[in-house]
């Protein structure tokens, strides 16, 4: 049914935009009892998810749709966080609500990761759209939902938990002109010659039209692939070869219609763009500056993200036309985000993700919705998206479940309030990778080995940090106050000789360094609750629930002589999650920690 043939009045008769009650028992959430609840309304959610979109790069700035609609109109938060720098573990990530080393889901493809992981790790029948089905939702998809999601094991098994899907499939999943769609168990059918990112605007908005009619509650996701970087396959067949790859990539491509915009636009020329030195840690240290060339090049990159990006725009702004024509507007919830950020020259890196940085695990995320504050940044609000379906949950009436590695994301400028009135800092994001990086322009894409670490970011009062362990057990502290661009390693080998007089948020480095290591060695092994509060597991007695709280002179000596017995170390570097690769874990040494001191009547004190 077309949109036009559905009135105001048919839409607020019906479950989703009408006032239920638990005595309906078709729309009780699971968890949820049946006795005398007052009157709500059951919300929707519309999520678009891109791929590859930044923030520290500005592309928001340049989509006044999503600004009118979404940034104006709802909530942005500025510190929300990618837990893995690359697509499908990302994409397993908010699907589950867990890090990636609980879920074994580390990579794009297999053995490591891809579609065929996530089936036989045992997630398609235990997942976010089988759990909303369960307690009453309907569920559509379309888009890109995990790589290595083909054209030959669509249907087997087919995508669990969808009461409608129309999936871009690869081989031709980032190919923006030769895109395949799979409806829901129908034949895949080629759109070769057609925009992607139109061709899957006019299978939301069906989707939608769809969700209407069933006069259910429902989440729908819409999930183009732009800006990610155009990917051809060649026709070559045979053994990996690193020098012969059977797939091209190139610059995005945007529609006819929007590709002579921005014609002088560049890269921002920020103080990590393309430095005279070379920065960071690991093989990034020995890229070589870019020449003239190749800077020129990745500014074109950088124009056609951009003119991607357009029609995600009036993808958004078609969505909100729609849910507005249907009367549902104000009972749905708005989300839009994307599965990693990205760089483009920053650190002398080509093109691409897959690094722990500010570019690459800072992403947009905006909300509107019911309650959620108009044109309102959320600034002290550190999130990831392991934190996505508990927060989906709670708008939904839905039980958070016991697995869950995140916790609900306050929304609301009462929550907000709520939380800092109660002293529960959301300071920090775990983040973690295993495997390869690569340039994805026309130079310098050959794969990085040795690309695996575990990451922390954590910003609090007088502190903003990011502290991280190469596989190569390299170190990084970055004081991101002082050093936004993440040019500053206070943790490198020619910082070590001064480190003891160094200060980083006005504390000594190693001071830092010793709580920061302890509190990675908790999150790199973390298991639900114990994600959501790490400080517990290192101080079982609730006196610290920060990093400010652990800061404290009494706990030098416990941090200081704990650090040589357990601390974050790597035995070697892995492309996947390999248990003995991962070195030192809180479950095998975290009681070290329990050995060197006590509380006593409120003071520290040392073991005798």
């Amino acid at each position: 049914m077309h949109i036009a043939a559905l009135v105001r009045t048919a839409a607020t008769a019906i479950g989703f935009g009408a006032a239920v009650t638990a005595s309906d028992p078709g729309q009780v959430p699971l968890g949820h009892s049946r006795g005398p609840q007052p009157q709500r309304r059951q919300p929707n959610v519309v999520f678009v998810l891109t791929d590859d979109q930044d923030v520290h790069l500005g592309s928001l700035d340049y989509m006044p749709l999503v600004k009118k609609h979404l940034l104006d109109q709802g909530t942005y938060f500025s510190s929300h966080y990618a837990t893995t720098a690359v697509c499908c573990p990302s994409r397993v990530t908010i699907w589950t609500g867990k890090f990636a080393h609980n879920t074994n889901v580390t990579d794009v493809s297999p053995p490591y990761g891809g579609y065929p992981k996530f089936v036989a790790e045992g997630f398609n029948d235990n997942y976010f759209p089988v759990w909303l089905q369960q307690a009453g939702y309907n569920t559509y998809y379309t888009g890109k939902l995990f790589n290595v999601h083909t054209v030959e094991n669509y249907n087997s098994p087919p995508p669990g938990g969808f009461t409608g899907s129309d999936f871009l499939l690869d081989p031709h999943t980032y190919d923006y002109l030769n895109s395949t769609f799979q409806r829901n168990g129908e034949e895949p059918r080629s759109y070769e010659g057609h925009y992607s990112t139109d061709v899957l605007a006019g299978k939301a908005y069906g989707l939608l039209d769809e969700a209407v009619e069933a006069r259910k509650p429902f989440f729908l996701v819409a999930a183009p692939i732009a800006p990610h970087a155009n990917v051809a396959m060649k026709l070559h067949s045979g053994p990996r070869d690193p020098d012969n790859l059977p797939f091209e990539f190139t610059e995005p491509i945007p529609a006819d219609r929007h590709k002579h915009l921005f014609p002088n636009e560049k890269v921002p020329r920020t103080a990590n763009f393309n430095p005279d030195q070379s920065s960071g840690a690991n093989w990034i240290t020995t890229l070589p500056q870019q020449n003239g060339t190749n800077v020129a090049y990745n500014d074109h990159f950088y124009r056609q993200r951009l003119r991607s990006l357009q029609a995600v725009d009036e993808l958004v702004d078609g969505l909100i036309s729609r849910l507005e024509d249907y009367g549902i507007l104000e009972d749905t919830y708005i989300v839009y985000s994307s599965d990693n950020g990205y760089h483009i020259g920053q650190h002398r890196l080509q093109p691409g993700k897959s690094c722990g940085y500010e570019t690459d695990v800072n992403v947009p995320l905006i909300v509107r919705g019911p309650g959620v504050a108009r044109n309102y940044t959320a600034g002290g609000v550190v999130s990831t998206h392991a934190d996505l379906a508990p927060t989906f949950f709670g708008w939904l009436g839905i039980e958070a479940r016991e697995d869950f590695d995140g916790a609900a994301i306050p929304v609301t400028q009462e929550e907000i309030g709520g939380v800092r009135e109660r002293g529960e800092r959301r300071e920090h994001a775990g983040i973690e990778y295993w495997g390869f990086a690569m340039g994805e322009g026309v130079y310098n894409r050959d794969p990085r080995e040795n690309n695996t670490y575990k990451a922390l970011r954590i910003s609090g009062p007088g502190y903003n940090l990011y502290y991280s362990v190469w596989c190569n057990n390299e170190h990084e502290l970055y004081d991101m106050k002082a050093d936004p661009d993440q040019l500053h390693n206070l943790l490198s080998p020619s910082s070590s000789s001064s480190q003891s007089s160094t200060l980083a948020a006005n504390h000594p480095v190693e001071k830092l360094a010793s709580r920061l290591d302890a509190l990675l060695l908790v999150l790199k092994t973390c298991t639900g609750k114990q994600c959501q509060h790490p400080w517990s597991s290192l101080h079982p007695d609730g006196t610290v629930k920060s990093l400010a709280d652990a800061l404290a002179p009494r706990y030098d000596a416990f941090y200081l002589n704990n650090r040589e017995v357990a601390s974050v170390k790597y035995a070697y570097c892995a492309n996947g999650f390999i248990p003995e690769a991962e070195g030192p874990t809180w479950e095998d040494d975290g009681r070290a920690f329990g050995g060197y001191g006590y509380l006593k009547e409120g003071r520290w004190e040392d073991w005798v």
